[in-house]
């Protein structure tokens, strides 16, 4: 599983504070008294634009490579992510994946939230019905 990470702007605003933008996510606007409180909020306004494409049932692309910070989203988001993303490829509504999981629908509806603390076996079993599996990989930080 690779991270899930999204390129931000940073720049300085006229009261003191740093504003944050997402080239890849142009709905992403938020900011921070300092960088580093910009930055954790930029992971929050990701997950927001994320959440509102998922629950419009838009596609999620690929961040774009660049020059400027980055931001890594936890990584269940991006597991979440990951799994909205091949449902959507293979044209499985959830009411599909709750009938291959043999669970009710807000169940389905659980896997999809990034706001949801879902459990990992959760997870293998979503991408399991989808024939698919999760593959890890632990690197040293940089």
């Amino acid at each position: 599983m690779r991270t899930l990470s999204y390129r931000i702007a940073l720049t300085p605003d006229d009261n003191g504070t740093v504003l944050v933008t997402c080239p890849d996510l142009p709905e992403v606007t938020t900011f921070g008294d300092d960088e580093d409180e910009a930055r954790l909020r930029a992971v929050d306004a990701i997950e927001e634009a994320l959440a509102a494409r998922i629950a419009r049932r838009e596609p999620i692309k690929a961040p774009t490579s660049g020059k400027g910070p980055l931001v890594t989203l936890p990584a269940l988001t991006a597991l979440k992510v990951e799994l909205y993303k091949a449902a959507l490829k293979d044209n499985v509504r959830k009411a599909e994946l709750a009938r291959r999981l043999s669970v009710h629908a807000p169940q389905v509806d659980r896997l999809f939230d990034l706001t949801h603390d879902s459990k990992l076996e959760q997870i293998e079993s979503a991408f399991r019905a989808l024939g698919r599996r999760i593959v890890l990989k632990v690197e040293k930080a940089a």
